[in-house]
């Protein structure tokens, strides 16, 4: 059987540290012939230009979508949208893959799944049913689910908003976190190691902070970003940033945290990426991380790290005991909110989440199983009793 040609699209950071295990996983198999589509931050040098970490971990890339973003303003947003789809649909017509892998929630991932309508392309969608209802990240990710032919939710409960939302049931596989893989699988550098390779001596308290853009908030969330910055000032310790993402607002939440950074040159330092090595080598090391990143509720349990969790951005997803919300963030909220995490008792009552198996693994076997042609492509509402 001739192997099937996989995209596997991803623009950000994060996400691509969550599409890396299943990209070795299908590297592996007979089946398939996969590649990464790069697109959105991974081209920008503001950003990082991220792209630099996938090549080298060696994995392949089949094309390159760039967004010319000009602007984080709703224009510069839609712009790139515009830009995606024109560029995936490129993309698409050359390659002619028999699936596209899509994860999450972003413009770009829209962009992505809705370019591959026309094509004819059935598209498999990463953490469908998780909810974010601070961010119109929630609007993009239903809309994506029902772009898509194949689910990989992440926890039962997905599954059933997935089922909920008129969903094939023999098409939603519940496979767990693809970030367990990562956990389990990547080496992480020593305390020593990790100051070394930061440049940065790491004081207690140890802090990570991400604050992304609230897309939905009048402000985009500069007053909850202040608030965090406020509560930091005033709790010390050494503080390790990573950038907001490319979303309307951020470039005043990055002013914010430069101005921070520029107060406190000796103790904190702001990284547009930190690559997956340094960042689970952060959470393994750290005393509790702020913001309101998907990192919180997806990744930081599996450390058993505190975390403060500002805003609505990620609520409606699972909580962990270790998660600490703070619905409306000011200086002191954040700060007590920071002290009871930071709280040798609290502390003591965390224990990491367990993993169990391989979900990368998981998703390959029902990409196996599944019936593919023109029969993929076919969707009917199920109604759910």
């Amino acid at each position: 059987m001739k192997a099937k040609r996989v995209l596997l699209v991803t623009g950000t950071r994060a996400e691509y540290g969550l599409l890396a295990p299943l990209m070795a996983r299908l590297r592996r198999d007979r089946a398939f012939r996969p590649a990464f589509l790069v697109t959105g931050a991974h081209l920008d040098r503001r950003q990082g230009l991220t792209v630099k970490e996938i090549e080298a971990d060696g994995h392949p890339i089949a094309a390159r979508v760039p967004l010319r973003q000009r602007g984080d303003d709703a224009a510069g947003v839609t712009g790139a949208m515009a830009e995606g789809v024109r560029g995936f649909s490129r993309a698409y017509a050359r390659l002619k893959p028999a699936l596209i892998v899509v994860l999450g929630d972003r413009f770009e991932i829209l962009a992505a799944a809705a370019a591959a309508l026309p094509h004819r392309i059935p598209v498999a969608h990463l953490h469908g049913g998780e909810s974010s209802e601070g961010a119109w990240d929630e609007s993009i990710r239903h809309a994506v689910t029902k772009l898509s032919h194949v689910h990989f939710p992440s926890h039962a409960e997905y599954a059933r908003r997935l089922r909920l939302m008129g969903e094939d049931p023999r098409r939603v596989f519940v496979v767990g976190a693809t970030a367990e893989d990562r956990v389990r699988s990547l080496p992480r550098l020593g305390r020593g190691e990790l100051s070394r390779s930061l440049r940065l001596a790491l004081g207690r308290p140890l802090i990570a902070a991400t604050y992304h853009p609230a897309t939905l908030s009048a402000d985009r969330g500069l007053s909850e970003c202040r608030a965090m910055i406020a509560a930091l000032a005033r709790r010390g310790g050494t503080v390790v940033f990573t950038a907001p993402n490319a979303d309307a607002g951020g470039a005043a939440v990055r002013k914010e945290i430069e101005a921070f950074v520029r107060r406190h040159p000796v103790t904190s330092k702001l990284f547009d990426s930190l690559g997956q090595t340094r960042y689970y080598s952060l959470l393994a090391q750290a005393d509790v991380m702020i913001g309101n990143s998907s990192s919180g509720p997806l990744e930081a349990p599996y450390f058993a790290l505190p975390v403060v969790n500002l805003g609505a951005r990620q609520l409606g997803r699972r909580r962990d005991p270790g998660l600490i919300d703070v619905p409306r963030p000011d200086a002191a909220s954040v700060s007590r909110a920071l002290a009871k995490a930071l709280s040798p008792a609290f502390r003591r009552g965390l224990k990491a989440r367990a993993a169990a198996g391989s979900p990368s693994a998981r998703i390959v076997a029902a990409l196996k199983k599944l019936e593919w042609g023109d029969a993929l492509l076919i969707k009917r509402f199920h109604e759910t009793q």
